[in-house]
């Protein structure tokens, strides 16, 4: 098949690299995708938000599966498009896609099917807001209701931290339009964990676990980002733990989508709080997660395209997934000043001798090429340094010495991914 994976970071970095190893791919491309992705896809000079664009491409270019990345063209509705005509994909539809583009319509949906979350009221005002807080008393959580690429959430531990917050959101526009509305939430206790599952809109099987580190600097402290590291599989969700989450969050979703007339086909990412009462749903995310996918994938035994494309076709249980013993970790290595104003351009060397290293790969998250050629950070998240090993404690050994193989005086990461899981072990 020719397949088409549509994205420009890591995480599809990470799907390309296992699609060009399927025995499936004939050909592949990735539109718009990044200097790693060029030296295993073709690369096409489209965004991932020009639908129309990607659309015409498909069509152009014989495309038998497109495998769509980010959110954004999601909740733009490239599925939609995609399934008129006639061109099979794997992501849900623009109305499925507000269980991510809305966290107001997640904590409704999961309010009326009985799904354990946080408490939560929903705001358009922000004195109304600011009352709320003054009223609930701190910590609590303050969330933009629509899509801030992982930046939108405030953990406030203080009134004046949380009515700043708002001020950000709804004055400042800090969000853009994502923060015209806000969710604010009960603060729950308990460990995170990411648990992932694929579903054709009627049934759900379990994928796999992971643990992100959402904050900027070690021992989880400072402002929340889209990832500075994760690795798999999250010791907290046991197989107990996955069936509950199975009974208690992931169906009950699926047959709420479905009875509301918008079933959801793709990758449910379930962030999950696991608290003394058990997995308390945080939020939704609509497609495979990232830095998340970066340690999944190098797990996975089964050929993922072909695990992805029955899914598509409505047969999620037509097959059984196979993992490896391995354990995975990814260091997110991101520009100075990251989450905050960070400088694009610098020149990063070193990466051949990082993917010397056995079992490690990095993959690319935010790079361009400059005009003589040189390999310069183009993002906030700049490179997914990532190993597996048989421990998280050695696959966490393994990546911070490609990370040392790594030049780049402009970049920074974090010491500590994996910190929770090698303290218990």
């Amino acid at each position: 098949m020719k397949i088409l994976v549509i994205g420009s970071g890591a995480r599809e970095h990470a799907l390309c690299w296992s699609f060009a190893r399927s025995p499936l791919c004939s050909k592949l491309f990735c539109a718009p995708g990044n200097p790693g992705i060029a030296e295993i896809a073709e690369c096409l000079p489209i965004k991932a938000d020009a639908i129309d664009d990607l659309v015409e491409a498909a069509s152009d270019f014989a495309i038998d599966f497109v495998m769509i990345g980010p959110e954004v063209p999601l909740t733009l509705g490239l599925a939609d498009r995609l399934q008129a005509e006639g061109i099979p994909c794997f992501g849900p539809t623009k109305a499925a896609a507000q269980l991510e583009g809305s966290k107001g319509f997640m904590k409704d949906l999961c309010k009326r099917a009985g799904i354990p979350t946080a408490a939560y009221e929903r705001f358009t005002d922000a004195e109304a807001a600011k009352a709320y807080v003054r009223a609930q008393g701190t910590p609590i959580v303050i969330k933009a209701d629509g899509l801030a690429a992982g930046k939108g959430v405030t953990i406030a531990q203080t009134e004046s931290e949380a009515l700043t917050a708002i001020d950000a959101a709804m004055c400042d526009k800090a969000f853009g339009d994502a923060g015209n509305e806000l969710v604010i939430e009960e603060f729950m206790v308990g460990e995170e964990a990411s648990f992932f599952a694929l579903t054709d809109g009627h049934t759900a099987i379990p994928f796999t676990t992971a643990q992100d580190h959402k904050a900027v600097f070690d021992g989880d402290k400072g402002p929340n980002t889209g990832g500075m590291g994760a690795y798999s599989p999250a010791s907290i969700v046991d197989e107990a733990m996955a069936a509950r989450i199975m009974k208690d969050i992931i169906f009950p979703t699926v047959k709420a989508m479905k009875d509301a007339g918008m079933p959801f086909l793709g990758m449910l990412y379930a962030g999950l709080m696991i608290t003394k009462d058990g997995p308390k749903l945080i939020e939704y995310n609509a497609r495979f997660g990232d830095p998340e996918t970066q340690v999944m994938i190098p797990r996975l035994k089964s050929d993922l395209l072909s695990v992805l494309y029955a899914v598509s076709k409505g047969m999620t249980d037509s097959f059984t997934l196979q993992w490896k013993d391995e354990a995975c970790l990814c260091v997110v290595m991101a520009a100075n000043g990251y989450p905050g104003a960070y400088q694009k351009g610098t020149v990063i060397r070193g990466i051949a001798d990082a993917n010397a290293l056995s079992d490690t790969i990095v993959f690319h998250a935010g790079t361009a090429r400059d005009a003589a050629g040189e390999l310069v950070a183009a993002g906030g998240r700049v490179l997914g340094v990532t190993s597996w090993a048989p421990s998280i404690k050695a696959a966490q050994s393994k990546a911070y010495e490609a990370v040392a193989k790594i030049n780049w005086p402009e970049g920074f990461c974090r010491k500590d991914i994996g910190w929770r899981a090698i303290e218990k072990a």
